[in-house]
């Protein structure tokens, strides 16, 4: 199968239609293309499967974490159904702890790791004047420390993400700060 942005977008627009959640999809398919390039990989495969790592979730939420219902195990599914290839499918699946699937690829680690951590850095964007444009890593540790601030996003999954990617945190903090600079007015994290 060729994998097409546009058919991925197409995908995951057809299943979210929340801004937000799209934008978090756009931020980790950022931060996965800029990974790729750095590590030499496919960065059309990155992206897309950055792009759909989330698509189900508004659909299937899977507050139960249960391993085989739910997302990410329902937009597997339709992706293995539509001929996406198992390391895409694997990835996603292993970028949820409670599938019980090992993240045993650069990619899935990867998508691990930028996962939760986007999702952080646009928190912390939202709260700043100037958005992500300025923002330093020093600001956004800071934030990590704080458990009251953005009290959805797993601690613990940035910085075992960062491990498993074997890089130090503050070196990949920046590395999606930059990641996701680059479409920030796609992101809504311009400023104001």
């Amino acid at each position: 199968m060729e994998l097409k942005r546009d058919d991925a977008l197409a995908l995951m627009q057809e299943y979210t239609e929340h801004i937000n959640l799209r934008r978090h999809m756009y931020a980790v398919e950022a931060a996965m293309r800029a990974y790729a390039r750095k590590f030499n990989e496919d960065d059309n495969l990155w992206s897309i499967t950055g792009l759909l790592h989330d698509f189900d979730y508004e659909r299937w939420p899977n507050t139960e974490h249960r391993a085989d219902d739910g997302h990410p195990a329902n937009g597997v599914a339709i992706l293995q159904e539509k001929g996406y290839p198992e390391e895409v499918c694997r990835a996603i699946l292993g970028h949820a702890y409670y599938t019980g699937v090992p993240r045993e690829t650069l990619l899935a680690k990867t998508l691990y790791a930028v996962d939760e951590l986007t999702g952080f850095i646009t928190a912390c964007a939202l709260v700043r004047p100037n958005g992500i444009s300025d923002m330093k890593v020093k600001s956004v540790k800071k934030k990590l420390k704080d458990p009251a601030f953005a009290r959805g996003v797993n601690r613990e999954d940035v910085t075992k993400g960062a491990a498993e990617l074997d890089v130090e945190l503050g070196e990949h903090i920046q590395f999606v700060i930059d990641a996701m600079r680059e479409i920030q007015d796609e992101l809504g994290l311009g400023g104001s």
